[in-house]
C-alpha cells in the first residue's frame, strides 16, 4: 500500500481568511499553483482556487481587496496523510477535483495531494482518475450555463 504521505507535496502555503483575493492571486502566480488552503490558525476552513477568484470574485465585480473568506470553497474535501493513495484517487475522481488538502489525524494541514502527485504513483490508476476528474461537469446552479 502506498500512503498519501509518500506522494503528497509538503509545506503548502496557506491564506488567512482576511487575506485579499489580490494577495491570493499574487501568491498563486508566484508559487505557480492553482489553489491555496484557507486556515484560521491551525484549522482549515476553506480553499481558494484560481477558478474561485474568476467565478466568485472577478465575474461578480468584487473589489480586489475583498477577503478570501468571501470566495473560498467549502466545506473542503480532504484526505489523511496515512490514507491509501488509491482511496484519495477515488475521492479526486468522484468529486471531480484536481487537488486535496492532506491532514494529520489531529486535522492539521500537512500538505496537498495533486493530480500531478498521483501521477508519480505507478499503480496504474491515473488514467481512470484523470478521466473521472476531467469528465464534463454539470452546472450546479439553476439557470446558469
Amino acid at each position: 500500500m502506498t500512503t498519501v504521505s509518500e506522494v503528497m507535496t509538503r509545506d503548502a502555503a496557506t491564506l488567512a481568511p482576511s487575506d485579499t483575493i489580490r494577495h491570493a492571486a499574487s501568491l498563486m502566480e508566484w508559487l505557480n499553483v492553482g489553489a491555496l488552503p484557507v486556515c484560521d490558525g491551525v484549522t482549515m476552513i476553506g480553499i481558494v482556487t484560481d477558478r474561485d477568484i474568476v467565478v466568485r470574485a472577478v465575474s461578480q465585480g468584487l473589489d480586489p481587496t475583498t477577503p478570501v473568506e468571501g470566495v473560498a470553497s467549502g466545506p473542503v474535501q480532504y484526505c489523511f496523510e496515512d490514507d491509501d493513495v488509491t482511496e484519495a484517487e477515488k475521492k479526486l475522481a468522484s468529486s471531480q477535483i484536481r487537488r486535496l488538502p492532506v491532514l494529520d489525524r489531529q486535522k492539521r494541514l500537512v500538505g496537498i495531494l495533486s493530480l500531478g502527485d498521483v501521477a508519480t504513483n505507478a499503480n496504474g490508476g491515473l488514467s481512470s482518475t484523470l478521466g473521472a476528474v476531467s469528465a464534463p461537469s454539470v452546472p450546479d446552479r439553476p439557470g446558469k450555463t
